[in-house]
């Protein structure tokens, strides 16, 4: 089965969309920062050489030092599809991203975010 398209894609190349929707709703890049580094257990070094290095998606995910065990408390609709539904772990992975990043754009506390509550 041919991999999805955006498995290739930098992640590096979709980071500043991310950015510019917290910021657009009044929220910062280190908070999308922060949202990236619980998922992945990245440190601010780590997540900022995998960006420099133009790391694709899956790559990035596969080498993140630590996935986060509380992102199967990440549960909702992202583009149409339940997010704890996704099968394939890499677009699981994607989308758990996706869903905090609109969390963050959407007003959320960090704790909220973060799954701490």
């Amino acid at each position: 089965m041919p991999k999805h398209k955006i498995y290739t894609m930098s992640f590096a190349s979709v980071y500043p969309h991310y950015v510019k929707k917290a910021e657009k709703k009044g929220r910062t890049k280190t908070e999308v920062d922060e949202i990236i580094r619980w998922l992945t257990g990245y440190s601010q070094e780590g997540l900022e050489e995998q960006l420099e290095k133009q790391t694709d998606f899956e790559t990035f995910f596969a080498e993140a030092p630590r996935m986060n065990p509380a992102r199967a408390l990440i549960k909702g609709v992202i583009c149409g599809v339940r997010v704890e539904d996704i099968e394939e772990p890499t677009m699981q992975e994607i989308r758990y991203l996706d869903k905090q990043i609109d969390e963050l754009a959407k007003g959320k506390a960090m704790e909220k975010i973060l799954r701490e509550t």
